[in-house]
């Protein structure tokens, strides 16, 4: 009987030993994802070398197991957010390849329009330079001017300054000369743009009211000349009777009752004729 009971007590520690053995697999399966078999290879072992202490391997897995848990849960779309970056990443990349192509387009368009903007001004500012020579000498009866850029090499970002020298006068800056040199010396200027680039239509408001009669007469001159050279039609706001006598036509407001304005006009043009024919 103590035979039989000694083989019972062995056969029944021999299950629980498979049972534990079982489940070492079992769990080195979950943990591992490998074999008993591979659990030396694992942990870079070979057959000859000699295992660690218990207290050692269990103090390495504590540790293991603590840097796990700091890194925090296991992100499940991980490998799914990694492509879908992945693809963002390269069609980023596209995009800047794109931008950068675009930019590098964008300069060489600027530089050529500068380039082009840089030869219309010169060519501009030398044709209207010449114009405002010879403008300015007529309505002064003499003298000099010209125009200059300052400030900077670029035409594009330069200034524009105007050196006047009246007959007898030393050439300065437009700021020092007189009320009506001014008007003339500014006059000459504008005609010198109209020559250049004709506009349709140019209003002159009272521009001959700082000027005497002598250069009210040589404004009156030039714009004649200004409406043979050109097509602009001039429209002349005055109150000087030797301006008004210029003009083609004229038309006054007049007050004949108070808070009453009336519209007079006059051709002066087909007034000349019906004195001729009388």
């Amino acid at each position: 009987i103590s035979a039989r009971e000694q083989r019972a007590a062995c056969e029944a520690r021999l299950e629980a030993a498979r049972k534990r053995h079982e489940e070492q697999i079992t769990l080195i399966n979950q943990e591992l994802d490998c074999g008993p078999e591979d659990c030396l290879q694992k942990a870079g072992l070979t057959g000859e070398d000699e295992l660690p202490e218990r207290p050692q391997l269990e103090r390495e897995l504590d540790k293991a197991l603590k840097q796990r848990e700091r890194l925090g849960s296991v992100n499940l779309r991980a490998d799914a957010e990694a492509k879908e970056l992945s693809r963002e990443i390269e069609e980023m990349s596209v995009e800047h390849k794109d931008l950068i192509e675009a930019i590098s387009a964008l300069r060489k368009a600027i530089a050529d329009l500068n380039r082009e903007g840089r030869r219309r001004l010169l060519k501009a500012f030398d044709e209207i330079n010449g114009h405002f020579e010879t403008l300015f000498t007529t309505l002064f009866g003499g003298g000099k001017a010209r125009l200059e850029l300052i400030e900077n090499d670029d035409p594009l970002q330069a200034g524009l300054e105007i050196i006047a020298s009246p007959p007898g006068k030393k050439p300065q800056v437009l700021t020092l000369l007189s009320g009506g040199e001014k008007a003339l010396t500014a006059l000459s200027l504008i005609f010198a743009v109209f020559l250049t680039n004709p506009a349709p239509i140019c209003v002159l408001d009272e521009v001959d009211a700082p000027l005497d009669d002598a250069n009210v007469e040589r404004f009156c001159t030039l714009l004649d000349e200004m409406t043979q050279k050109t097509e602009t039609r001039f429209l002349v706001i005055t109150h000087h009777p030797t301006t008004m006598s210029h003009m083609d036509q004229l038309f006054g407001v007049t007050m004949a009752e108070k808070g009453i304005s009336q519209l007079v006009s006059v051709d002066l043009s087909t007034a000349e004729r019906y004195l001729e024919t009388a």
